[in-house]
């Protein structure tokens, strides 16, 4: 509680004290007792009443986050040049105190009815570039310039954020959403709309004695229509990524079998490469082998002699033949 406040209270409690007395005066009266005294205590408790009712009157309190309007007929203006600050004032009887808070203060506009300062959906309809119609919810905070509130007080008094801050921001915010497209609002250029917004709201919020905070842009929602058509566009599109997911997927299955049967095919050419070269190798030696049989042959012709014999039954003592038969051995060894 305030000095003013004690004041007006002690001054009020005066005023019934001399009720009090005043009664008791005439009731003594009444009685034929002496009233003498009395009526000079009922005379020094009307004085300090008034003072009291005077000075209460006349003191005003304001807590830090006020500003106070002096609006007084003694000035040709009809009002003090300069406003009141935080703390205690005394004012001429007569005069009057407006407040203003200077404490920042939000109005908010939303399609939700229990968001926005005004019941009901009060989001703002805007058309954009390409003639779609969105739903946008804000939120404009804002404060009173200290500086300048006898200006705002003279131009709006207390309607400024009824008559300003309301109709200003929903007439920039339909103005700025006009210069973009929808899908350009909602996706890459939203950030751009909003830093617009805030720098008209700012300079025509500061043409009238108001200080813009921050600009807060809360949701954007479209018709009824317009969202179903764009569920129906990202249902296609999706359904566009899962077919190419699948091409692309047959794609890598077919170039996974290509290269396994490329593999294949490599693996059975250097096989074949492989045995031909062991035949050919082969035969080579083979060929050598025959013609270095053949040069021992030739060189020792009894050598193929002996080796028969060796390969005859070691047992063998006589071998009968027909007489028309030639001899298989040569007739030296016979004769031997």
């Amino acid at each position: 509680m305030d000095i003013a406040s004690v004041v007006k209270g002690i001054a009020t409690l005066s005023w019934l004290l001399v009720i009090g007395v005043i009664v008791l005066v005439v009731a003594r009266a009444a009685r034929a007792r002496p009233v003498k005294r009395a009526a000079v205590l009922v005379s020094i408790l009307v004085a300090f009443a008034i003072v009291l009712t005077l000075v209460g009157a006349g003191l005003v309190f304001l807590q830090p986050e006020e500003r106070g309007i002096v609006i007084s007929p003694y000035d040709s203006q009809g009002y003090r040049t300069e406003s009141l600050g935080p703390g205690l004032h005394w004012i001429i009887p007569g005069e009057t105190v407006t407040l203003y808070p200077i404490s920042r203060q939000t109005y908010t506009m939303s399609a939700s009815a229990s968001e926005g300062n005004l019941y009901g959906d009060d989001s703002i309809r805007a058309r954009t570039k390409d003639g779609q119609e969105v739903f946008i919810d804000a939120s404009v905070i804002y404060a009173i310039d200290p500086t300048n509130i006898i200006q705002l007080h003279i131009t709006w008094q207390g309607r400024y954020q009824d008559e300003l801050v309301r109709p200003l921001a929903r007439g920039i915010i339909r103005d700025m959403a006009s210069q973009y497209g929808v899908e350009e609002i909602v996706s890459s250029k939203r950030i751009e709309l909003e830093a617009k917004v805030t720098a008209e709201l700012t300079a025509k919020l500061g043409e009238n004695s108001l200080t813009m905070v921050d600009f807060v842009l809360r949701d954007i929602h479209f018709s009824d229509e317009y969202a179903a058509a764009v569920e129906q566009k990202q249902i296609a599109e999706q359904l566009a990524l899962q077919a190419e997911f699948i091409v692309e997927q047959k794609k890598q299955e077919a170039e996974q079998a290509r290269q396994v049967a490329q593999g294949v095919a490599d693996a059975v050419v250097i096989q074949s490469k492989g045995d031909a070269e062991a035949r050919v190798i082969q035969a080579t030696a083979e060929a050598e082998a025959m013609n270095l049989i053949a040069q021992v042959l030739k060189d020792n012709p009894g050598l193929l002699t002996y080796q028969y014999i060796l390969k005859l039954a070691p047992n063998v003592k006589v071998i009968i033949l027909p007489g028309s038969s030639q001899f298989i051995l040569p007739p030296e060894l016979i004769a031997e």
